[in-house]
């Protein structure tokens, strides 16, 4: 219940939601012939859309949140007990899609893979759930077959199969490792995701050295004016993101 309540207000406060829960309220209003109040909201509502569309709204607020967590090459980052790689970057196979398929954030389990192979730390951990409603496997084993694949030795990876939150990831992999006697981790996730996921693991006990990837912030001091301000699905996509990062850090 606490899942899907998170899920219904991240999608609510995403820029998107917001102005459809505007354009819903200002619909509400016409039958009480509150024009002017309708006519405001609504133009709020497109105002408030149009803006963290524009790829210069959309990659200013992530530049903001990943200025901090350079990326950084694998032969360059300190050396930890365990690598630890949070999902997001993967669904796993279901009835719709034989195959697991790779997102944007798929970068995740690229550097994971990288950071080993440069002898960073003994073990991978693999941390995701799975959605019981919508498949069966774990994101941790669809992150397992793809380093499979990718000739990384199973022996080497500690499976954390029943997070879905970073919270969760924090807290159920601190166990795991626990148990191991590792408490120093290079945490692998998105720049956007790092300074969240980083408070998180750092709150139950690790010591953290990011390890960011997946960096999507462009500079577009140099971009025409007009391509700046053109509104774009991406930017819209991308600002949800991170405004999904910024209440995610208020409420931590």
């Amino acid at each position: 219940m606490l899942y899907a309540l998170v899920k219904a207000l991240t999608a609510l406060l995403a820029p998107l939601g917001t102005g459809l829960a505007c354009g819903l309220l200002a619909a509400l209003l016409l039958p009480f012939k509150r024009y002017k109040s309708a006519v405001a909201i609504s133009a709020v509502a497109v105002l408030w859309v149009g803006l963290w569309s524009t790829p210069w709204a959309s990659h200013g607020i992530r530049r903001n949140l990943e200025a901090n967590f350079p990326a950084l090459d694998a032969t360059a980052t300190p050396s930890a007990d365990a690598i630890v790689v949070l999902g997001g970057g993967i669904s796993p196979a279901s009835e719709d899609n034989p195959q697991p398929n790779l997102h944007d954030a798929a970068d995740r389990v690229w550097h994971a893979a990288r950071l080993f192979r440069a002898g960073k730390a003994p073990r991978l951990v693999l941390s995701g759930g799975g959605d019981p409603d919508r498949r069966s496997v774990s994101e941790a084993q669809a992150m397992k077959q793809l380093l499979t694949e990718w000739h990384i030795p199973e022996s080497a990876m500690l499976l954390e199969e029943h997070s879905r939150t970073t919270a969760e990831n924090a807290q159920m992999t601190f166990k795991l490792l626990q148990r191991q006697g590792a408490r120093s981790v290079l945490l692998v996730t998105s720049a956007m995701h790092m300074r969240r996921a980083r408070a998180l693991f750092e709150e139950v006990g690790f010591t953290v050295i990011p390890a960011a990837t997946d960096h999507g912030a462009q500079d577009t001091s140099r971009w025409p004016w007009w391509r700046k301000w053109l509104p774009d699905t991406g930017a819209l996509e991308g600002s949800s993101r991170a405004l999904k990062e910024w209440v995610g850090q208020w409420v931590i």
